[in-house]
């Protein structure tokens, strides 16, 4: 093994213009889903969706305080992601080699952002959905939320990884 797989590279390499936009659109959604909560917390009952089963249906009530944890896990996991995201020396690689380093840091930087934004997407639309299931005007998630769900999160892995394995 050489040293430059135990070694990596520190490297600037600043956000792209996508990343950005992606960045602030999640967040201005993410706002705005924290808005809407606030604004029919009074109207919330005491007892709202806590769980759903693999079909979308909810499985356990629990106190409207629970909903709170949702915005909460989001911020945190952003959190955690946007360092991770500024580190990518940090990351995992195969074929990681000098003529690719920046390609690869890049391409691991996109996908944290990605993963990130789609996870707080994801906390917001359980947000909106156990509110509006508690209110009654909706029954549940839907039965093709978790196939959905699946196929946007390993489809968005897959095209990293094989983006990652192409460039040798």
């Amino acid at each position: 093994m050489n040293k430059f797989s135990y070694n990596k590279p520190k490297l600037d390499i600043p956000k792209t213009s996508l990343q950005k936009i992606f960045d602030f659109l999640t967040i201005i959604i993410f706002l705005a889903g924290m808005i809407y909560i606030i604004s029919v917390w009074d109207q919330l009952p005491d007892q709202v969706p806590a769980h759903y089963n693999a079909a979308g249906e909810v499985d356990r009530w629990g106190s409207k305080w629970e909903l709170v944890l949702l915005p909460a896990i989001a911020v945190l996991m952003a959190i955690f992601l946007t360092f991770l995201e500024k580190h990518p020396e940090w990351h995992n690689y195969m074929n990681l080699n000098e003529s690719n380093i920046e390609f690869q840091y890049r391409n691991s930087m996109i996908f944290l952002n990605v993963i990130k934004n789609q996870c707080v997407l994801l906390f917001v639309f359980l947000s909106f959905n156990i509110s509006q299931v508690a209110l009654g005007k909706a029954e549940s998630l839907g039965i093709l939320f978790l196939p959905i769900f699946l196929v946007i999160m390993f489809g968005t892995m897959a095209f990293f990884i094989i983006r990652s394995i192409k460039q040798k």
